[in-house]
């Protein structure tokens, strides 16, 4: 894939003028060493094989000027690093912000397929190290190349031989490069492959502590992030090695280019063609010509895992989100609450058969339907389809008449409540979870919601009430706890369309019992959705959708399905015999 420049050069457009700046400086800096080396020939060859009677003034006036430059350079270097590793920064940060937010686009099927840990590396690591050669790249490439280009004309200009003996030498340095550089690529892409699986590991592991801790399986957690550490550790060593040979190679070339100069420069001092401050000066100037050698592997590594890094960045945002609103997509001015399902069918990609099969249902404005079923009978699919966090294959889903693929996505599912089983709530205060169902709230709404989830009393027992840490996920709270704070959190949504996906099914029967009437209230004048495990949370609803396989197979109400002595029946059976066992 041909690498695109235009896009990488791109980040340095908002920082350009100072970016410049550091090139300038960079450049006036690198011009300024050059000099040195001069003054030290001037020193040695006019002044000490001269005239020594005014030597000493001389000499004073050319240390004097040494102290400016260095001043001058000092300062230079300090500009080129502070502000150069600040645009770095920057453009890490305005990277980082980019990639959040094409992260947060982007559909729930691509996150079906992608581990934690192999996006959070993305998004931290590779961005640390791309900034890296944002920053470095171009100052070490203006740096090197001033002092490179500098020495070989200065070093022309006092030996033409022994500069283009030297110069033979770089051809094969080159070559060597390249072909270390194509090694080093692939060793960096596996490193990054590689600790992204350990992030992964550990935040598996630590994410399921409790479970992990119930179960006495910390050997088992520790065997299998020794397992990802260790393979790390393999690719870490692969890199390593094509290092030292790169390194140590690459001083071998530079030992046998300053052993050239010496034989050669003595060679030539004893037949009288250069002079013994020439030698000196050209083994200063090879300092300057052999400085980007040696860092040529480091550079090498840095312009590496920038580049990887920046691929690995390209691949998060060239992928585009399943689901997208259409051109003119649309809002409407009042949501009604009526859904229609027309021969709708869905199929996950990794599956050859439909979750969702030619499904039609009419769902009217305020009616309370549940839907019921088997394991995989695709209750939880055909409720995620209302949102549109998956998309239909065939057939439409009408909103108040209108196709929701032509509705605007945010005014969509800011249209619908869902409560689900699995409560996910996010580290910080009570007051900032509930908070979250709309964020400009004012407190005393946020506790209105939490008093018609009647999650009030238990949150004012709190050590500081709704301003009590409730922990990553919740921790501190309990099952019913953290279930009665995400439905505060759909009262304050206030949504006219209400999604429970199993919302009661694993909490104890006090709990479960105090939800449902929430659950109720919250539900009083919504179009309201409720997939339900326990059947007789549900036996009062208005109907009572069955599936199988992804097709509607009975529907009605409680008591028609009982006396209908169908599928219903049967579960409704199992279940209460497995109660009263």
């Amino acid at each position: 894939m041909k690498f695109p420049v235009k896009k990488f050069l791109s980040y340095y457009k908002p920082y350009l003028k100072v970016f410049l700046l550091v090139l300038a400086c960079a450049t006036f800096i690198s011009s300024l060493a050059l000099v040195f080396p001069l003054l030290v020939r001037y020193v040695t060859h006019e002044i000490l094989e001269n005239d020594l009677s005014s030597a000493f003034n001389d000499i004073l006036w050319i240390g004097s000027l040494m102290i400016l430059l260095v001043i001058l350079q000092n300062a230079g270097n300090f500009f080129v690093d502070y502000k150069g590793h600040e645009i770095g920064a920057r453009m890490e940060s305005d990277m980082r912000s980019e990639l959040f937010a094409h992260m947060q686009k982007l559909s729930l099927s691509f996150y079906d397929k992608q581990k934690t840990g192999q996006l959070m590396t993305r998004i931290t690591n590779d961005l640390l190290l791309l900034s890296e050669l944002y920053h470095h790249g171009p100052e070490d490439y203006v740096k090197y190349s001033i002092r490179f280009l500098g020495s070989f004309i200065i070093l022309m200009y006092i030996n033409v031989p022994l500069t283009i003996a030297v110069f033979c030498f770089l051809p094969v340095l080159g070559i060597f490069s390249l072909y270390f550089n194509k090694i080093l690529n692939r060793a960096l892409t596996r490193n990054k492959e590689r600790i992204g699986d350990v992030n992964a590991q550990v935040e598996d592991s630590l994410g399921g502590i409790r479970v992990v801790q119930s179960f006495a399986n910390e050997p088992l957690e520790m065997e299998k992030f020794n397992r990802e550490n260790q393979r790390f550790l393999e690719s870490r060593k692969g890199t390593y090695k094509a290092e030292a040979y790169f390194f140590n190679t690459a001083e071998a070339f530079v030992q046998l280019i300053t052993i050239t100069v010496v034989v050669v420069g003595a060679m030539q001092i004893l037949n009288t063609s250069m002079s013994l401050a020439d030698l000196i000066t050209f083994l200063l100037y090879i300092g300057f010509m052999v400085e980007p050698m040696q860092k040529l592997a480091h550079m090498s590594m840095q312009f590496q895992e920038g580049i990887t890094g920046f691929q690995r960045f390209l691949e998060i945002m060239n992928t585009n989100p399943a689901i997208q609103n259409q051109v003119e997509a649309k809002s409407l001015s009042t949501i009604e609450g009526q859904i229609e399902f027309k021969n709708v069918s869905f199929r996950y990609s990794d599956l050859t058969n439909n979750v969702v099969d030619q499904l039609s249902l009419k769902i009217l404005p305020g009616e309370y339907v549940a839907i019921v079923g088997f394991s995989g009978a695709g209750k939880t699919t055909l409720a995620s389809l209302i949102p549109r966090f998956y998309e239909v294959a065939e057939g439409e889903i009408v909103l108040d008449g209108e196709n929701i693929r032509e509705l605007d996505l945010h005014f969509l599912r800011k249209n619908i409540g869902i409560v689900q089983q699995d409560v996910y709530l996010f580290s910080g205060t009570v007051l900032e979870n509930i908070r979250y169902g709309n964020p400009e709230a004012s407190d005393e709404e946020v506790m209105m919601a939490a008093q018609q989830a009647n999650a009030h009393s238990f949150i004012t027992s709190l050590p500081k009430g709704y301003h009590s840490e409730i922990g990553q996920r919740g921790v501190r709270l309990s099952g019913g706890q953290k279930q009665r704070l995400s439905i505060a959190r759909v009262f304050l949504k206030n949504p006219p369309i209400l999604i429970l996906d199993e919302a009661t099914s694993a909490l104890d029967n006090e709990s479960e019992s105090m939800i449902k009437e929430s659950l109720d209230v919250l539900a009083n004048g919504r179009t309201t959705i409720v997939i339900a495990h326990r059947l007789s949370t549900i036996r009062n609803a208005e109907r009572i959708i069955v599936l199988s396989k992804g097709k509607i197979t009975e529907q009605g109400t409680h008591d028609k399905l009982i006396s209908n002595q169908g599928s219903y029946s049967r579960l409704y059976s199992k279940q209460f015999e497995g109660q009263m066992n």
